[in-house]
């Protein structure tokens, strides 16, 4: 069968996705065979009726063998973090080098931001030097000496995926859950991991704001990935107020080393966690990640990794002498109170407008501007105690961003849930 117009009528008309037709539709997308008016229909056939359980297990494993797919020859399982988004989250720069350094390799494939949330990728940017484009032949090197390497997708990984991702943005069917979930794991499985854990984020800063949302989100992903093949567990983790103090690019890096120098706080409590996690479905114990932390064997571990991609080697011992910094700091005031709530998603597009971010996929950043100090849910504010430090190249630039940190954060209890909502294993 080489017309695609069958297998979206099947789906229109209810009756899901099988293997071939996933496999056609897949291949059609990354040679060009299928349509952009094709893969339109294909997309809203899919939200409006849905894959199945079985027809998202296809889709992704045939988004993920429309290009190449690694294999590993390591000494240890080789598994991954996939986060759904959030602010203040640099979790993947504590993450590898944790897990590498307890014994496990992490290729990390990841990517840049886009809207309110930022890209691991952008923030490893901000390290003078530091490839985030590696060719195949050293991202394994890379990974084989180091235990770990975060890199950025080559055109040849899922390139299904990476016509449909823009296909659903111009079709309105962004939204799709089975679309959303093949689009994460095709790109994650390619990467030949052994195992995946997942932070669903849920929370004013989420894309999936609400509890049921995320879970709905979170039980496809691990349903799909363990139907694929790769052993995987969720996490649905609070994204009501910034994971870490800093958000923007150098700024968070600056915190991920402080992290891996020992600092306390919930970024270093979530890394801990899914480090756990990811060990756990390893088959590897996780009583050692504390101490790995605390007696600096993973901040060795991130240093290498820094210097193999072509940053500076003494970037944890010097991060102020490398990283770049902004020529306005000033601080947003408060009045006295508490904070109530955060609506994190308007202190993401509050970074972007600095420039930290990005809102087309062209456009360039300015790595050194964002916010540090952040208040968090419940702790008191006011003329001594500022919302945040705001980070600027100029003036203007950062009175635009105090008046959109004040709009963001209201007054009340504040009260604080739980780091982690739940956990999904199946």
């Amino acid at each position: 069968m080489t017309d695609p117009r069958p297998v979206i009528a099947s789906l229109r008309n209810g009756r899901g996705l099988d293997g071939p037709g996933a496999a056609l539709i897949a291949q059609g997308l990354a040679d060009g065979s299928v349509s952009d008016a094709q893969a339109g229909a294909f997309a809203m056939a899919v939200l409006t009726r849905g894959t199945g359980d079985a027809g998202r297990v296809a889709l992704t494993r045939a988004m993920r063998d429309s290009g190449d797919v690694l294999h590993w020859d390591l000494s240890g399982p080789v598994v991954d973090k996939h986060s759904t988004g959030g602010i203040g989250d640099t979790t993947s720069l504590i993450l590898a080098p944790l897990l590498a350094a307890a014994g496990v390799f992490v290729p990390m494939i990841s990517g840049r931001g886009l809207g309110h949330t930022g890209g691991t990728l952008d923030k490893l940017e901000a390290i003078p030097g530091f490839l985030c484009d590696q060719p195949e032949d050293a991202f394994r090197r890379i990974v084989a000496q180091v235990g770990c390497a975060i890199v950025a997708a080559t055109g040849d990984v899922a390139p299904a995926d990476r016509r449909l991702y823009a296909i659903r943005d111009e079709s309105g069917t962004v939204e799709s859950i089975d679309l959303i979930t093949a689009s994460i794991l095709s790109k994650k499985l390619a990467a030949g991991i052994d195992a995946l854990v997942l932070d669903v984020k849920a929370g004013s800063g989420a894309f999936m704001r609400e509890d049921g949302g995320a879970q709905r989100l979170a039980q496809a992903l691990v349903s799909t990935a363990n139907g694929a093949g790769c052993r995987c567990s969720a996490l649905i983790t609070d994204m009501d107020q910034p994971l870490a103090r800093s958000a923007g690019n150098a700024l968070e890096v600056h915190e991920a080393i402080r992290v891996l120098r020992g600092e306390r706080g919930p970024l270093r409590d979530l890394t801990l966690a899914l480090a756990a996690e990811c060990l756990s479905l390893a088959g590897r114990p996780a009583d050692a990640l504390e101490g790995l932390l605390d007696g600096g064997a993973a901040a060795e571990v991130f240093g290498r990794m820094v210097a193999a991609q072509g940053g500076p080697a003494d970037l944890v011992e010097r991060p102020d002498a490398h990283l770049p910094q902004a020529p306005v700091i000033c601080p947003v005031p408060a009045p006295a109170g508490r904070v109530g709530h955060i609506d994190v998603t308007a202190l993401g597009h509050a970074v972007v407008a600095l420039g930290g971010g990005r809102v087309r996929k062209d456009e360039a950043i300015d790595h050194a501007v964002g916010l540090t100090a952040l208040a968090k849910l419940g702790e008191e504010i006011g003329p001594d105690r500022p919302l945040a430090m705001v980070h600027a190249a100029d003036d203007t630039a950062a009175e635009v961003a105090i008046a959109a940190v004040q709009a963001a954060y209201g007054p009340g209890d504040g009260e604080t849930g739980p780091l982690v909502r739940e956990r999904i294993t199946a």
